[in-house]
């Protein structure tokens, strides 16, 4: 009996070591693609920040990704999340769990990009490097220094052995196929001479004797050392790039930037799905291997994480929004780009390519294998359509578009024509939310009779506040006599301040006097207010405060920032410096130090009514009840200031009302209020206001994307969707003729309640601001309607509206917009 137990163990440990072998990874690459276990792959990445989202919001996000056509996820690791204090790493369950984020990858079948660092940019506090790095002797940051690569070279091999103590490499069975050490390090490789060209060899050197079983890159780095690959960023690698620097490397894009990241002061600014679908179709008809969206989803820069100007809101007009949702047509449009690429993957991988330069604009690119053939037709002219004769066909392209022909005949996708359907996002006031009753917390404004002075000139703001708080206090005094004053009725003495960054309010007396602050191009500013003065002692307080810490730069090490000259102009007596007159520091407000921002703090002090417009500093707190259903929330801060906002404890992130872009807007109005944030039904909520501002207009709204549209013309394609491959043969699924039309699809299981807009004739516009043509069917909505309404999806070809209008000299064009709601909305 003994022996058949011992025999029974053995050979199921035997088959569960065969098991496990049997999802061990293998991967090599030469210069035509990456390999897994062999098998060439064309790979689709999408950028997603674990420290950005939240662990509830993670399922949801890979999940529409992977729908998406997505197989590779990339992601940072950040350094100052995870070693925050120096020798105490923090792989924890319990905040930034990288390790849950990158297994619940690998449960949907998708692979990781690892982007190490130590540093990453990535509009991150401090590009990701802790602040107590800075402060130690005779540091280089990103040098061949040896203070820095000791505690790089602890930090790196710290991460990599967690990953491997989790099995998360794939040469362990795990979904980690590529590394990256360093980011982008050829910008400032030059200001370190060869210090830096030995940094590089060395970071290469360090991270490949890891043994992580999978390729090394890194990106921006023309001479990344062997087996390093050198990977490009940018958008528009397929002509940017001047490729890997051995024949062996494959091409990988590591950063097809899917928009412009936003900082405090920026105008609205956008990146067209059609730009991003042409650039990842030509880098795929050059021989790309690898693409990666930065980024697939944004997320938010709660807290104090977001980079010096930078906004909370991060990559918003990525594929998917700030608020995890599908934003349409860079969504749907990328997706089906992803599937025409697949259906030609084969002979893209196997086959042989050659390029017909017919014009300046226009070429043609071909891979052939066998029977197979698949062609890239291109146009890059700008501004002027064409028509490209190939193989006998007239091919209509659009200007500045790509159009994949699978089987050199058929057209699946053209990258300025968009099959799939668009959507508009809507804030919708909570009917729950905005009973609010505000409080407020007057915060002291302290002078040198509480802060004696300490130091004879300011103290720099970085190395006070320790990355600890954004906030610092300045005090000194400065007696002043009748003599000093001018004799003229209305001219007042003015206080300069001239700062580093990167922003103030000043106090005379206890009384506030006005904010100034520089900007992401320029931190350091020039801040002058007349000043009312007093005979005798005159208390100045000043408030410096840091919007996060710079995120790139060489010698980041050596940036300062806080108040540098303080004088007072237009005295009887002359200028008087004040500069080194004796200072008073306290770092942090008092508000910060008893954690007003929590239930247990806010009882701490003494809290009342907040009635209109009151000048900063204030705290101001109330209560509000969960919205309704289970949409994304956020809060509109119109009619503050600058400051930040706590959700039950939480601090959501930065607000900065008062910055203005150059059109007359702020740069960001609604904040993210994640729903894990939320109690089931009570719910604290404060604001720090640095300035002058009032609560009264702030609003809590839910968020969705339930105004979905489509824009067909006669030229568009059929959808990609209309294919398949049978027998390594391009066929139209069911053998049913492809045709091109509107395709509407709910998110989350609603219907469709209701046609908002129907044309087809020549309508213009965008989703949510469609406007009638000179011609137009006069059945388009009915027609719409019949296929439409009350389903939670509909096709309806442009064949239905065949005779439907005379337009003449126009291409016909389908504008469809509707509305989706509940199942019950939908049967009202």
């Amino acid at each position: 009996m003994f022996s058949l137990k011992v025999f029974l163990v053995t050979f199921v440990s035997l088959i569960v070591s065969s098991l496990a072998k049997s999802n061990l990874s293998e991967v090599t690459y030469d210069g035509r693609s990456l390999f897994i276990n062999g098998k060439r792959e064309l790979f689709y990445s999408g950028s997603i920040h674990y420290t950005r989202s939240t662990p509830e919001m993670w399922p949801d996000l890979l999940d529409k990704a992977k729908r998406g056509g997505i197989n590779v996820i990339q992601t940072y690791i950040f350094w100052n999340a995870h070693e925050p204090e120096k020798g105490q790493f923090k792989f924890d369950p319990t905040n930034y769990d990288v390790v849950r984020f990158l297994k619940l990858i690998q449960d949907r079948g998708m692979y990781v990009t690892l982007r190490v660092g130590p540093f990453i940019q990535a509009e991150w506090n401090h590009g990701g490097l802790p602040y107590w790095l800075r402060e130690v002797p005779n540091i280089i940051f990103r040098s061949n220094n040896d203070p820095f690569k000791k505690y790089m070279q602890e930090y790196v091999t710290s991460v990599i052995v967690k990953m491997k103590e989790e099995k998360l490499f794939a040469s362990q069975g795990g979904p980690i196929i590529l590394s990256q050490i360093e980011n982008e390090y050829n910008h400032i490789q030059l200001a370190y001479d060869e210090e830096g060209d030995n940094y590089v060899q060395w970071a290469a050197r360090m991270a490949v004797g890891l043994d992580t079983g999978v390729p090394w890159i890194m990106c921006k780095q023309r001479d990344a050392p062997d087996p390093v690959i050198n990977a490009c960023n940018g958008r528009h690698c397929g002509d940017t790039f001047s490729g890997p620097n051995k024949p062996y490397k494959p091409q990988i894009w590591t950063e097809n930037w899917t928009a412009q990241y936003r900082v405090f002061g920026d105008p609205p600014s956008q990146r067209s799905a059609e730009d991003i679908a042409f650039s990842i179709v030509r880098f795929f008809s050059k021989n790309g291997s690898l693409v990666n969206y930065y980024m697939y989803h944004g997320g938010t820069n709660f807290g104090r994480t977001s980079s010096a100007f930078s906004t909370t809101r991060y990559y918003d007009e990525a594929p998917l929004d700030e608020y995890g949702l599908q934003r349409d047509p860079k969504w749907g449009h990328l997706r089906d780009g992803h599937r025409a690429i697949n259906l030609c993957k084969k002979v893209l991988l196997f086959g042989t390519s050659s390029v017909t330069k017919l014009t300046e604009f226009n070429e043609v690119i071909t891979f052939e294998k066998g029977d197979g053939c698949v062609a890239f037709l291109t146009n890059n002219h700008t501004k002027v359509d064409t028509t490209i004769n190939f193989k006998g066909t007239d091919y209509f392209l659009p200007p500045r578009s790509i159009s994949i022909l699978g089987d050199c005949k058929n057209v699946i996708y053209n990258t300025q024509l968009i099959a799939s359907q668009h959507n508009s996002r809507n804030f919708k006031r909570s009917k729950l939310a905005n009973n609010h009753k505000w409080e407020m917390y007057v915060e002291e404004i302290p002078t040198t009779l509480q802060l004696k002075p300490d130091k004879n000139a300011p103290a720099e703001l970085y190395s006070m506040l320790k990355d600890m708080t954004d906030y610092a206090w300045f005090t000194t005094s400065v007696e002043l006599g009748p003599e000093d004053f001018p004799k003229k009725d209305g001219t007042s003495p003015v206080i300069r301040i001239l700062s580093l960054g990167h922003s103030l309010c000043a106090y005379v007396n206890g009384e506030y006097i006005g904010s100034g602050h520089g900007s992401h191009e320029e931190k350091a500013f020039e801040f002058q207010k007349p000043v009312k003065f007093r005979i005798g002692t005159n208390h100045i307080s000043i408030l410096g405060s840091t919007v996060g810490l710079p995120d790139s730069g060489a010698y980041m090490e050596h940036r300062y920032a806080g108040p540098k000259s303080i004088t007072i102009l237009g005295l009887n007596t002359g200028t008087i410096d004040v500069t080194h007159n004796g200072w008073g520091h306290q770092v942090g407000l008092q508000g910060e130090k008893l954690e007003i921002f929590t239930e247990a703090g806010s009882k701490k002090v003494q809290w009342s009514p907040a009635t209109g417009p009151a000048p900063g500093l204030r705290w101001y707190k109330t209560h509000f009840t969960t919205p309704e259903g289970r949409d994304p929330v956020a809060i509109r801060m119109t009619g503050m200031g600058k400051g930040m906002v706590f959700i039950n404890g939480n601090n959501i992130g930065r607000y900065w009302m008062s910055y203005l872009s150059p059109l007359g807007k702020p740069t960001q109005a609604d904040y993210h209020i994640p729903r894990s944030f939320l109690n089931p039904r009570d719910n604290l909520l404060v604001v720090l206001e640095e300035e002058p501002g009032s609560p009264d207009q702030v609003v809590i709204n839910t968020v969705d994307r339930n105004t979905i549209c489509s824009f067909i013309t006669e030229n568009h394609p059929p959808n990609v969707n209309s294919w398949e491959v049978k027998g390594q043969k391009l066929k139209p699924i069911d053998d049913t003729p492809p045709e091109a039309g509107a395709t509407l699809i709910c998110p989350d299981r609603n219907k469709i309640t209701a046609v908002e807009f129907a044309s087809f004739g020549d309508p213009s516009g965008v989703c949510g601001e469609y406007v009638l043509g000179k011609c137009n069917a006069p059945n388009s909505k009915q027609i719409i309607e019949q296929e439409c309404l009350g389903k939670d999806s509909c096709f309806v070809p442009l064949s239905k509206f065949n005779n439907a209008v005379d337009c003449k000299g126009v291409i016909k064009t389908l504008a469809v917009q509707v509305n989706c709601g509940s199942p019950s909305a939908a049967m009202r």
